[in-house]
């Protein structure tokens, strides 16, 4: 493997815009420097069109690849999801575990813990996406997992091998000291799955929670005597809103007013996906039914979605699409805001010296190419030439 070499691109995403014809000088795992001098005396690849980009960042994948991360919480499938998803940007994921008993909670936190201590490139961590949930909001999780927080999750939550750490719970099932709580273990509060009133909602923040899961989709809704959680959240300058841009969870107009409620920054791109992302398939089993692909739709035997095919390279076109935002803010959406809620902008999110470089060449129709993490390649696109 080259230490030291150097990327010649049109265009790199950087903190304050567009670098035309720049170069990336990458050392070892990290950015040693971005600008438009060369080093003739490295070895130089040269993106013959398109742009270089901070790897996109997702908090919430629940597969991938065929493979459903509840179903196989095991290295082999997390491999499998990390692949399906790199050839669509994505560099760094929270695999997602759907609410379910404790036992696969548990075997997944363990398949984490080994990711990260041999260093699997793209994991950073896990979401428990429940078990502590509304029964009235709970969508698909299964009604029969839900329950409240008990030690068994205390003691997943404590760990402190698991990376980062999201938990999506609803407010009016855990308490705002458990919540100030489970901050205090670096766990990451979301709210959502939930049909709590405006001022339970607030109590939460105000205990350390910081983002709510897919904005809109799971919660009580914004009406003219109570904001419920939609209200709070659009309202709440301190938090970070995740949304589902796939055409099915989220009316265009509700995106935009969810963007120009939320101050910059706080509004993040996330997937959801389901198991079929980067194959073909059109069902799959899902606890004691099926879920059905008909498109890029995926319903339960009771017609609701079930997360989604959705891709952060397709989520990131949606947004500057319906949004009307420029596709640099769109791609800010999938990696540095993230990465702030996540709070590991210090590494991730951005190309800048000093930071990880986890990068994506996407070409002139805005396809990924080619993708590093931490300066060695991820995905190579079958037409694209083998980067150093």
């Amino acid at each position: 493997m080259v230490n030291v070499f150097q990327i010649l691109a049109p265009k790199i995403l950087t903190p304050t815009g567009w670098l035309y014809h720049g170069y990336v000088t990458i050392q070892h795992d990290r950015i040693l420097s971005i600008g438009q001098d060369s080093d003739a005396d490295l070895p130089l690849l040269t993106l013959e069109e398109g742009s270089l980009v901070p790897g996109l960042i997702d908090v919430q994948v629940n597969g991938g690849g065929g493979v459903l991360f509840n179903q196989a919480p095991n290295c082999q499938a997390l491999r499998t999801m990390l692949k399906a998803h790199a050839q669509f940007g994505t560099t760094a994921m929270l695999p997602t575990v759907i609410t379910d008993s404790i036992a696969v909670m548990r075997q997944a936190a363990d398949t984490i813990a080994t990711a990260i201590a041999e260093q699997e490139p793209g994991v950073v961590g896990i979401h428990f996406e429940g078990p502590h949930l509304s029964l009235a909001k709970k969508g698909v999780h299964p009604p029969g997992h839900i329950r409240s927080l008990s030690d068994a999750e205390w003691q997943l939550y404590r760990r402190k091998d698991l990376g980062i750490k999201v938990v999506t719970l609803a407010p009016e099932t855990v308490a705002p000291e458990l919540i100030a709580a489970l901050v205090a273990e670096d766990v990451r509060v979301c709210l959502g799955h939930s049909n709590a009133e405006s001022a339970t909602v607030q109590a939460a923040l105000n205990a350390g929670a910081t983002g709510f899961t897919h904005l809109y989709n799971g919660m009580s809704p914004l009406t003219s005597r109570e904001p419920g959680m939609v209200g709070t959240a659009l309202t709440d300058s301190r938090s970070w809103c995740g949304i589902i841009l796939d055409g099915h969870h989220l009316h265009p107009l509700a995106a935009l007013l969810a963007y120009q409620a939320k101050p910059k920054g706080k509004l993040m791109l996330v997937t959801d996906a389901m198991s079929p992302v980067g194959t073909e398939q059109q069902q799959f089993d899902f606890f004691s039914g099926k879920v059905v692909r008909d498109g890029s739709r995926l319903t339960d035997p009771s017609g609701s979605l079930a997360g989604s095919v959705l891709d952060m390279i397709t989520a990131v076109q949606q947004a500057s699409q319906q949004l009307g935002i420029s596709f640099a803010e769109a791609l800010m959406m999938a990696s540095a805001y993230p990465a702030d809620f996540l709070g590991c902008a210090d590494r991730l999110g951005r190309l800048a010296p000093g930071k990880q470089a986890d990068l994506v060449w996407l070409d002139d129709s805005q396809q990924v190419r080619q993708s590093w993490v931490a300066g060695r390649p991820f995905y190579v696109h079958p037409q694209s030439k083998v980067a150093l």
